[in-house]
């Protein structure tokens, strides 16, 4: 492990991976977007990490975690959008509450 850039993707992975159980895990919407939010994470580090091996390497990681940012921000405003819908209407947040919608 004498290249940076493996540790760096090891972390990444981590991440992901923590997410992914964090989204398979949770019942609760709000555990299912911490979730997302982690493996949106891992992505961005790996982007900005793998930038390394570019010869614009500082310029293309930094926009790529401005974009990865960006959708993170995006979805997290919508995803805490409709938990509030769906705290409203059932009266709480897991996401078996949302099975039972009519039509």
């Amino acid at each position: 492990m004498n290249n940076p850039l493996v540790l760096y993707q090891v972390v990444a992975v981590l991440l992901l991976c923590l997410g992914l159980y964090a989204l398979v895990a949770r019942r609760t919407l709000i555990g299912m977007l911490i979730g997302v939010e982690l493996m949106l994470n891992g992505a961005g580090l790996s982007i900005v990490a793998a930038a390394q091996l570019t010869p614009m390497d500082a310029v293309l990681g930094q926009l790529g975690a401005l974009l990865v940012m960006g959708l993170a921000a995006a979805e997290a405003t919508l995803v805490l959008a409709i938990v509030l819908v769906v705290n409203k209407r059932f009266g709480d947040a897991t996401a078996d509450g949302p099975s039972e919608l009519k039509g």
